[in-house]
Parts: C-alpha cells; structure tokens; sequence
C-alpha cells in the first residue's frame, strides 16, 4: 500500500522546516492579544528612538503680553524652555518552553492559550507602569516656573466611603473637568480610569444615567460613557496599594514606585504621559535541540514618564 502524501500546516511551499510557520501565527496571537488587552496606548504620548537610552521632550512657557506706550522701544519677550527626559526600562520578556513530548501527548492545543497569556502580561505590564506615572503626574508640580504654568491636581473625596457612591464619583469629575479648562487642557480626549468598582457605581447612579439630565449610558447594560465630557474607562491595572522601592518592577530603576493607596481614580489627557519605544512588542522562538522542545519570547523595551502634570487629575480617598 502507497504511503499517504501528507500535507504539512507548518511548511512553507511544501518544502523545508514543517514547522515554520507555526511561530508566525504564535506571534500573531500574541500581538493581537496584547493589542485587544492593552487600554492605554492610545490614550497618552508615544515616540519610538532607534538607538539610546532616553528621549527628550522640550517643554515651553507661554508668552507674555503688554500694552505699548507710542514711541517706546520694544526690546522682545522671554519665553522659558524646560524638558522631560523618559528613560527606557530593561528589557521586558514573557518566555514559554513548550516541551515536544508533552505537546505529543496532549490532546488539546495549548500554543493559542500561551500566546494570549503572554500578550494578555506584557499589555497588562504596561497598562500598568503608564497608570503608574498618570497617578504621579497628578502629583508632580509644574514644569516651568511661570505663572501660567500648572502642576498636578489631586481631588480628595469627602470620605473612604465615597470611593463606591456614585454620585459622589460624578461630582469629583465635574471637579476634575473644570480644574482641566482652568488649566488650559483641550477638551477632547480627556479619560477617566477607575476599577471596576468605580465604574460600576458610575453606572448605578441615576444622575449619571438621567437622560432627562443628558445622562449616556445604559442601565440594563451596566454601563456609563462620559461624565462632564470625560469618557470612562475601566481597568484593574489603576494601582491601589504602596509599591515600594526595591520591591518589585525590577529594571526599571524604581521610577513607578509610590503610594497608591488612597487612589481611586484618573482623569488624564494623552499629553500628560509619555511612551519611549527602543524595542516594539516582538516575537522570538527557536526549536532547541539540546532541550528537545521550542521556546518562545515576547518582549519589548520601552520607557515611561511624566510630560504635563497639568492635564493630569487623581481622584482620592482622604
């Protein structure tokens, strides 16, 4: 009897490894996955270097106005320059070994499970870290010594126990929204981010979702999308408890550090935080012969960090 003529999924043309094709789609996976999980990258400053360790963001002043006298010299006006410097954490990995035996022996697929779970930590990292440096935003005075410069803004609930009444959430938006146009942050793009206890107070409230009161959102749904112009987004990577220096996050120099405890939200515009990217999310893999199995590495290099503490807002429990 003639052997069957097997047609190998993994093989490019019929010819050669018959496996080669099987990473792309692995990486493929991955990059969706963290495309689909990540909430943030959209929502902030992104800039990609080749090389270095660092980029530099220049920050400018406004300028000065005056009335002038007939016949008076007009000697200019100064406006003052400062910058922010983000500097590029080490680099971050989300390895898997897949042993040939165990994949010969199981009978379920496992490489879509581990490709989601990989894109699914390295989104989730870095959501994360760029919630991290929002909430410090919120902290940091501002940039340039000029009067018309801002720094950060906290709002402090009136109790622990507003952290989940909705009205009282929607209240401190408002808050939020006119500490923004007092400081001059463009009206569009503005974003809340809370937990998903937040959010779903938000939804609860009848004032919220009052349509009378031109409230959006759906009841039935469990859902709310703005609030005093600001679109609401929900998130468990909003950090709530102390991350101490040294303890975790290593390579990254300890620059997300901070205590985060009393957080309970953030009203951010894109220009408050910036993204360097050194190395764009990226798939790795060989077959290891000598370990008889394949491993596969998703990884990346960036950096994250302040540029307008002025369009950044905490909400916070006292």
């Amino acid at each position: 009897m003639a052997n069957a003529i097997v047609s190998r999924l993994g093989q490019i043309n019929g010819a050669g490894d018959v496996d080669a094709l099987f990473l792309k789609v692995f990486a493929g996976e991955v990059l969706t996955s963290f495309e689909k999980t990540n909430v943030m990258m959209d929502k902030h400053m992104v800039r990609t270097i080749k090389h270095g360790k660092s980029a530099s963001f220049p920050v400018m002043g406004r300028g000065s106005a005056y009335y002038h006298k007939p016949g008076e010299f007009i000697a200019g006006g100064q406006i003052k320059h400062a910058e922010r410097v983000i500097t590029i954490d080490d680099l971050l990995i989300a390895p898997a070994f897949i042993a040939n035996i165990d994949e010969a022996k199981n009978h379920y697929d496992v490489r879509s499970v581990y490709s989601k779970e990989l894109g699914a930590k390295l989104a989730n990292t870095m959501d994360k870290h760029i919630l991290q440096v929002g909430v410090q935003a919120a902290r940091t005075p501002k940039t340039i010594d000029d009067p018309d410069q801002y720094g950060g803004t906290t709002i402090t609930l009136s109790s622990a126990n507003d952290a989940n009444n909705g009205d009282a959430l929607a209240e401190a938006m408002f808050s939020a929204a006119q500490v923004l146009d007092e400081k001059y942050v463009p009206a569009d793009q503005r974003y809340l981010f809370v937990r998903p206890a937040q959010f779903y107070a938000l939804a609860r409230s009848t004032k919220v979702l009052n349509r009378d009161w031109g409230g959006e959102g759906s009841y039935a749904q469990g859902n709310v999308i703005r609030v005093a112009g600001i679109t609401i987004v929900k998130t468990n990577n909003l950090p709530g408890t102390t991350v101490a220096p040294g303890t975790v996050d290593a390579g990254t120099n300890d620059k997300y550090a901070g205590d985060y405890s009393k957080t309970v939200g953030l009203v951010m515009h894109p220009s408050a935080v910036g993204t360097v990217k050194l190395l764009d999310l990226a798939m790795e893999g060989e077959y290891q012969i000598n370990r008889q199995g394949y491993l596969m590495v998703a990884k990346y290099a960036v950096g994250h960090g302040v540029l307008r503490p002025e369009a950044a807002v905490e909400i916070a429990i006292p």
